[in-house]
């Protein structure tokens, strides 16, 4: 069987349009989110924003399938956070996305800090000394200047999220025509001896991640 006729089977074409989904949904609360937590996390040191660097920072240095567990036992039916939830998470389409989101975040809301801390804060200053707020400064000013930073940490966040497993497979479970995104159908594929298809479903990966760092040569050649 040649590449062309793996790529277009249902085994092939279903994890693919899952992991599409996946990152869309992902990518877009990775935007949002991490320029919101880059942002918070560069104002007045305390407690909380001790807490919430601990937790976004937590995913880069603990184990994924360790991560993915402790949110299992949070969010599953019985879990503390679970039990209280209008749907379920746990495997089902919001726990990839949940899954992808978590292990991605660290590296959208580092650079952006990084960014947010770095030289621009003299024309953040220069702002409030002409009258400006905080939330003005932030999008007419601030923000404009660290876009490429923004744009550099997206594409590396999405990167993450489309290599992501440990999370995914405690979350999604791993779920055939549910929850199996292209990375865990490259172990399906591997596990059932289907070894000219994992070697497709890595191509496709391996195209995706090309891109990725294509885009993020011209972001620092700019």
């Amino acid at each position: 069987m040649n590449f062309f006729d793996i790529l277009v089977q249902p085994e092939t074409t279903a994890p693919l349009k899952l992991t599409l989904k996946v990152l869309a949904v992902s990518g877009a609360l990775h935007l949002v989110c991490g320029i919101l937590l880059g942002y918070y996390l560069t104002g007045r040191k305390s407690v909380m924003r001790s807490a919430v660097d601990f937790m976004v920072t937590l995913p880069l240095v603990f184990p994924p399938i360790a991560t993915g567990f402790i949110l299992l036992m949070l969010l599953g039916r019985a879990g503390l956070i679970g039990q209280v939830l209008p749907v379920d998470i746990v495997f089902s389409f919001p726990g990839v996305v949940l899954a992808a989101f978590v292990a991605g975040l660290p590296l959208m809301v580092k650079p952006v800090e990084a960014a947010l801390r770095g030289d621009v804060r003299k024309l953040a200053e220069a702002s409030k000394v002409l009258g400006k707020n905080d939330w003005q400064t932030f999008w007419l000013v601030l923000l404009p200047n660290v876009r490429r930073n923004v744009a550099s940490g997206w594409f590396l966040a999405l990167g993450r999220s489309l290599g992501e497993v440990g999370i995914t497979l405690m979350l999604g479970g791993n779920i055939i025509g549910k929850t199996n995104t292209l990375s865990l159908e490259i172990y399906n594929a591997v596990f059932s001896g289907e070894f000219e298809r994992a070697l497709v479903l890595s191509a496709i990966i391996g195209l995706f991640s090309l891109t990725i760092f294509i885009a993020l040569k011209r972001l620092s050649a700019v």
